[in-house]
Order: structure tokens, then C-alpha cells, then sequence
């Protein structure tokens, strides 16, 4: 089954002995196909590297180099190990917010994984800020730079996760949303100017749309691809120093 614009249920998995069945849903099953073609991609693309590099290789280290650069600007020669993650981050992203242009729902289309992956963020900024400061010291700043700020500054910390997530979900499924009024309108527009044959074959549907799946799908999706790598990197930055 399928609510408005909530993922479809694929399949059900009933815990046996017991009366409770566990749904997969659309959102989970294209994230278990995205993390499995990310996975055999890394492996074929570097299987073969060699000293001086060659077509895939020469993108692939071109790729790798970007990353490692904008992890540097963005948070410091000293936290450059951080670059790894943030280049899974950008990749599972581009891919997850992109893929609706080739008819799938993006996983980044579903709250849960969009706050699963805020609550990420949460933890990195708070594990790593004590790591740096130390527990307590990282417990003094929310005190600062007066302690009755406290409460505003617990709350401002709360709100990052919920932000962070609802920021990029309401991006991707709001591009769903106008999508799917638009294919509603040209298939109604074909309706109405050729009758049945419109109605068999929307004719307003085949090339009008590529645009503005060009600007939701494409531009869109990168562009808070980078916003959600970027704002992770600045606050886990923040808590650091």
C-alpha cells in the first residue's frame, strides 16, 4: 500500500511465532540497491590503479583530490580524516536525491532516512567536540558566553538534527510533489485537446517535463547534496575547535 506521497511497501517480513510483521518499504530497498551499486563501483574502478593514471583512475583521483580539498577548507588541515565520510556523504547523496530522474523514489523522499542521517550528524558533533575538549569542556560551552543561555543553547543544539534533516527532505519531496502536479496537468491538457487518444497517449507528458526534471532531479539534488555535506562539516568543525 501507498499513502499520498509516502513510500511504497514492497514486501513484509512476519517475525515468526509472534503476530508482528516488519514492512520493507521502497525507501529501504533502493537503499540496500544504491549502498550494494556504490560497493562493486569502488571496487571496479580501483582494482586496476596503476603509477600513472589513466581515464577512470585520472577521475577517480580527481574526485578523491576534490573531496579531500573542500574537507580541508571547510574544517582544517588537522581534520582532513574526516574526508572519507564526507565523500560517502556527497556520493550515497548525488545519487540518492538523483535518482528520481530515471522514475525511482529518492530514499532522501522519506523522513526516515533523511533524520537517520541528521542523528548521524548529531552524534558526530558531540562524540568529536568531547573528544577535542574533553566531556566537561565540551558541557561548558553550552553555557556560554553566559550560563542563564543554557536552555537557548540545549534547544539550538537540538534543532541542528531537525533542521539538517527536514531541510533536505522537504527539498527532495517537494520536487516529487510539483512533478507529479505537472504530469497531472499536461495528461489533463491532453485530455482535453485530443480526447481519447490523449487520454491513451499524454502527449503534453513526452518533453515538457525535462526541464524541470533537469532543475528538481538534477540541480536540486546535488546542490543539497553539497548544502547537507557542508553544513555537517561546519558544525562537527565547530564543536572541534
Amino acid at each position: 500500500m501507498q499513502s499520498e506521497f509516502g513510500p511504497l511497501v514492497v514486501f513484509e517480513i512476519p517475525i515468526p511465532f509472534t503476530d508482528i510483521i516488519i514492512p520493507i518499504t521502497e525507501t529501504v530497498t533502493v537503499t540496500w540497491w544504491l549502498i550494494l551499486f556504490i560497493f562493486i563501483a569502488c571496487i571496479l574502478v580501483t582494482r586496476n590503479f596503476e603509477k600513472i593514471p589513466k581515464r577512470v583512475q585520472n577521475v577517480v583521483e580527481m574526485l578523491v583530490e576534490t573531496i579531500t580539498n573542500l574537507t580541508k577548507t571547510t574544517m582544517g588541515e588537522g581534520n582532513v580524516s574526516f574526508a572519507p565520510y564526507v565523500g560517502t556523504l556527497l556520493i550515497f547523496l548525488a545519487i540518492a536525491n538523483t535518482i528520481g530522474i530515471i522514475g525511482i523514489r529518492p530514499p532522501t523522499a522519506d523522513l526516515n532516512t533523511t533524520m537517520a542521517l541528521s542523528v548521524l550528524t548529531f552524534f558526530l558533533i558531540h562524540i568529536n567536540g568531547s573528544r577535542a575538549n574533553g566531556v566537561g569542556g565540551h558541557l561548558k560551552s553550552l553555557t556560554e558566553p553566559v550560563a542563564f543561555l543554557t536552555p537557548i543553547n540545549l534547544i539550538g543544539e537540538i534543532a541542528t538534527p531537525i533542521s539538517l534533516g527536514f531541510r533536505l527532505f522537504g527539498n527532495i519531496v517537494g520536487g516529487m510533489i510539483i512533478m507529479s502536479l505537472v504530469y497531472s496537468l499536461l495528461a489533463y491538457l491532453s485530455t482535453l485537446l485530443f480526447g481519447t487518444f490523449g487520454q491513451t497517449v499524454p502527449v503534453f507528458q513526452f518533453g515538457i517535463p525535462i526541464v524541470l526534471h533537469c532543475y528538481f532531479d538534477l540541480f536540486a539534488g546535488l546542490l543539497q547534496s553539497f548544502i547537507f555535506a557542508m553544513l555537517t562539516m561546519v558544525n562537527v568543525a565547530s564543536a572541534i575547535d
